[in-house]
């Protein structure tokens, strides 16, 4: 199949950037849309033009590198995939497609659809980690947890960290990808002891990186590739408020 693609190019955060069309002949409906985007670079580089840049690495769906908005969608419009693994059978012959780079303060664009998301580092390193002495590894069984509170903690840790919540939010809120950090450790042994510094620093981690607030648009959720769902934001709440009573040890 034939299909026109508006591509966003732009050369740097200080560049004004514009939307350029360009021709993608012969394409197959197996193709993945990198591989399209492959292709449609292959013939740019052909004619000395400068190849599309786009962020990739693992194209299995688990690295969350693959950030784009297709038509105006993070990720573009089949649910629960990344675009790595979205492929051409979804779209159709003749069919017009838009490509842009995830839209948000916090996310300044590198170049094309290339966007810094150091951002979400500096949160991960504010406290989304358990601290502990090295050593030897510890026996699976020292520590029992429960099988509701592992499914819970699991189905937090799904999140691959793409940023598609920020870039659905008109908010450009952070609190999914957030949340889903916090409520992974709260709910396990490892993570109580530091429970409440970690949403204390984490939260003012995404207010210092320019991240705006969630006002429940539930738009997170619904662009999330993993289906990381909207009550782990309910839960970082939660444990923010407890995080506000002081304990009989402080």
């Amino acid at each position: 199949m034939d299909l026109t693609l508006h591509v966003w190019r732009q050369n740097g955060p200080e560049d004004s950037g514009k939307l350029e069309t360009y021709k993608a002949a012969n394409v197959s409906p197996d193709q993945s849309f990198l591989e399209m985007l492959d292709e449609v670079n292959d013939d740019l580089i052909k004619k000395g033009d400068d190849p599309i840049a786009f962020d990739h690495d693992c194209r299995e769906g688990i690295c969350g590198m693959c950030s784009q908005v297709i038509n105006g969608r993070p990720h573009g419009q089949q649910e629960q995939t990344t675009v790595c693994q979205l492929h051409m059978r979804e779209f159709n012959d003749g069919d017009e497609i838009f490509i842009e780079p995830w839209r948000a303060r916090a996310f300044p664009i590198h170049k094309d659809l290339i966007v810094d998301r150091t951002a979400l580092d500096v949160v991960m390193q504010a406290g989304g980690y358990t601290s502990c002495h090295t050593g030897g590894i510890a026996d699976g069984n020292a520590l029992l947890v429960g099988k509701p509170v592992a499914d819970y903690a699991m189905d937090a840790a799904e999140c691959i960290g793409c940023g598609a919540c920020v870039a659905a939010c008109p908010n450009s809120s952070a609190m999914l990808f957030t949340s889903a950090k916090v409520a992974q450790l709260a709910v396990l042994p490892q993570g109580k002891p530091e429970a409440k510094r970690r949403v204390k620093a984490m939260t003012e981690a995404i207010l210092s990186e320019g991240f705006g607030n969630c006002t429940n648009h539930y738009e997170c959720e619904a662009a999330c590739p993993k289906g990381i769902s909207v009550k782990f934001i309910a839960k970082l709440n939660r444990e923010y408020l407890k995080s506000m009573i002081p304990s009989s040890t402080e």
